[in-house]
């Protein structure tokens, strides 16, 4: 083999390597945006869930609960 082919195939064979290492950088960035992605939105889920649950509590009943806690408090506390 020509000394100038050899030449040529070791700068295609490194540029070819770039190449892959830049696929692999990319594939990797790719993958952990995916995750953050797929984070984000089992987040969103939750808060949407939380939300609902929020949503079905009855404001006054809570009040009652409170009402109810205190009073045993202040019975326990006569004893």
């Amino acid at each position: 083999m020509k000394p100038i082919h050899h030449h040529q195939r070791c700068a295609a064979a490194q540029e070819f390597q770039q190449s892959l290492m830049q696929l692999q950088d990319i594939l990797q960035s790719n993958s952990t945006d995916q995750q953050a992605i797929a984070k984000v939105d089992t987040d969103n889920s939750a808060n949407e869930k939380n939300s609902e649950i929020t949503e079905k509590i009855d404001l006054a009943a809570l009040e009652d609960a409170v009402a109810d806690i205190e009073q045993y408090l202040a019975q326990k506390d006569k004893k």
